[in-house]
């Protein structure tokens, strides 16, 4: 049978209280105050579509082979290139192998679904593989805006199988319609929305309804027989039209999220999966629905594997992972909406030199390590050479992906000259765990929190934009770990 064998969430550690938003932006759209409410998820500024699933797809993949992966799937709307494939790069920096397949979702919103069932299909057709799916969005609104007040940021992943299952895939249903509510050109920074009463009454309460309905109606089965529901909605006053109109009790209605993150775009409904399945009992019925062009429905049936996989993986630990982003303005420049000074160093022209970039795409975009079978002595950046001097093995090295390894402070330090969206910059030394030492950015945290010794996890991040020629670089950066975060 196939179905969802693993999942992982990824919530930004910023929140941006949505007040301070309407505090500084309110005189100029005093009506923003109805969507005040709550906080909204904002990505770092080394952040962006493609981190977020990366982060989401290691909590996925946290524990599980990664050798047994033969398919990637990215679902975005805000990806950062619109000629190169994103999920390539998912891929590498996730250490999977690289005879797989792999392809990019976009276009709409309901693309996370979309990707979902196409996984799923892939594995049905396929037994004995294994597809990873992540999604995730990082929208802007224009300031003062609606969008600008519910958007968040966020990402999303799930790995489907035929073994192992936790939760069984039972069918699906969609609808395609050329519905414009909300959308954004192919030259357009920021999501532009129809008036709010159409996208209300003619979009989410007419459409969820049908896909649910659709749904029933193909299988035998009623609104009342799943335990969980699951849809995305940003307008409540419209769930509520919703949930009348499928006669669901509340209880069963998943948490939308709103107050704490925000819509997450394409990445929202398998957010809410994810952390539906973190409490998920066996023998329960859920039903995900997506929206955007029309909707998705997907019917799931958790099985007794479901405890194997609730570790801590999900949603809820970002969730109590926060920082409150109490300056507006540290917003807007991290998200290139305000022109920000970074001196003379910030002018560096940063070209990219793709040959040698291909050459050491798997140390960069992995962080694949070395390890001797003469001697075990672990080194990174990838050597032909045995560094221990006792050793000195020539050519008998193994390749180790050491992006799931973390390691511990060795060095750090503060830098105010540096250029940085975020001063000081951080960086130091850090000892990887299990061997190799390497100099890196620290990010998600002050200079406070740190001290030698400390625990940290790797992080793939942005590691400098070249605005130039648009190209966005990756590497891995430090984050305190789990519980050393403050």
């Amino acid at each position: 049978m196939a179905g969802i064998v693993s999942f992982g969430g990824y919530v930004p550690r910023f929140r941006l209280n949505r007040m301070l938003v309407f505090g500084m932006m309110g005189w100029l759209n005093p009506v923003i105050i109805t969507n005040a409410r709550g906080e909204k998820a904002v990505a770092n500024f080394d952040e962006d579509p493609v981190t977020m699933a990366v982060a989401a797809g290691m909590d996925c993949l946290r524990g599980l082979d990664r050798g047994a992966v033969e398919a990637v799937y990215l679902a975005t709307t805000t990806a950062p290139y619109r000629e190169r494939q994103c999920a390539n790069i998912v891929a590498g920096a996730l250490g999977v192998r690289e005879d797989i397949r792999s392809a990019d979702f976009s276009g709409s919103l309901k693309a996370g679904t979309t990707a979902l069932i196409s996984a799923l299909e892939f594995v049905a057709a396929n037994p004995g593989t294994k597809a990873v799916v992540c999604a995730a969005d990082c929208r802007l609104g224009k300031m003062a805006s609606t969008q600008e007040m519910v958007f968040g940021d966020g990402g999303a992943s799930v790995l489907v199988g035929d073994q192992d299952v936790i939760a069984e895939y039972k069918g699906c249903y969609s609808l395609s319609y050329d519905f414009v509510d909300t959308f954004r050109g192919s030259n357009t920074r920021f999501n532009r929305m129809w008036e709010e009463r159409w996208i209300r009454d003619v979009g989410y309460s007419r459409f969820i309804p049908e896909a649910v309905q659709g749904l029933c109606k193909k299988y035998g089965v009623s609104p009342a027989d799943f335990d969980r529901v699951i849809y995305p909605c940003i307008f409540g006053g419209a769930r509520k039209s919703i949930n009348n109109a499928l006669q669901l009790e509340a209880e069963k209605v998943q948490d939308d999220l709103m107050a704490q993150v925000g819509d997450t775009g394409c990445a929202h409904p398998l957010l809410m999966l994810a952390h539906a399945l973190e409490s998920a009992k066996p023998g329960e019925n859920i039903l995900v629905v997506s929206y955007g062009s029309g909707c998705d429905a997907l019917w799931f049936q958790v099985t007794d594997a479901v405890s194997q996989v609730q570790d801590g993986r999900g949603v809820s630990r970002w969730l109590a992972r926060r920082a409150d982003l109490d300056n507006y303005l540290k917003y807007l420049v991290w998200r290139g909406m305000a022109p920000a000074e970074t001196g003379i160093r910030g002018e560096t022209d940063k070209e990219t030199r793709w040959s040698l970039v291909w050459r050491e795409h798997k140390a960069i975009l992995g962080l694949w390590g070395t390890r001797c079978r003469r001697c075990g002595t672990q080194q990174y950046p990838p050597q032909r050479i045995c560094v221990n001097p006792e050793c000195q093995a020539v050519d008998e090295m193994d390749e180790v992906y050491l992006a799931d390894k973390g390691g511990k402070v060795f060095t750090y330090t503060g830098d105010m000259l540096a250029a940085s969206l975020n001063p000081p910059a951080i960086y130091g030394n850090v000892e990887i765990n299990g061997g190799g030492r390497l100099l890196m950015d620290f990010t998600d945290c002050t200079i406070d929190d740190l001290r030698v010794g400390l625990p940290v996890e790797f992080s793939f991040r942005v590691k400098f934009y070249d605005p130039k020629r648009d190209i966005t670089n990756y590497f891995w950066k430090a984050v305190p770990a789990g519980e050393e975060v403050k």
